[in-house]
């Protein structure tokens, strides 16, 4: 269980869940899923590993706000 939460806890400091995305955006979740699935497809193609349903926080605030973290 504790495992569980430290792994879950490593996954929220770099990445962002639909859920996030939807409330820092003030939309649908299913709304912030399309944004994720948008972004990931951008990652694959380059080359990146993504983790489904989750977007990495730089890459989203690099393409979301223009920052190059």
């Amino acid at each position: 269980m504790k495992e569980q939460q430290e792994r879950s806890g490593i996954l929220s400091t770099i990445y962002y869940s639909a859920n996030d995305i939807a409330q820092m955006l003030g939309i649908s979740k299913s709304g912030a899923y399309s944004i994720i699935r948008k972004l990931n497809g951008e990652l694959e193609s380059r080359g990146f590993i993504v983790i489904q349903g989750k977007v990495s926080k730089a890459y989203f605030e690099e393409k979301w706000y223009g920052l190059n973290v």
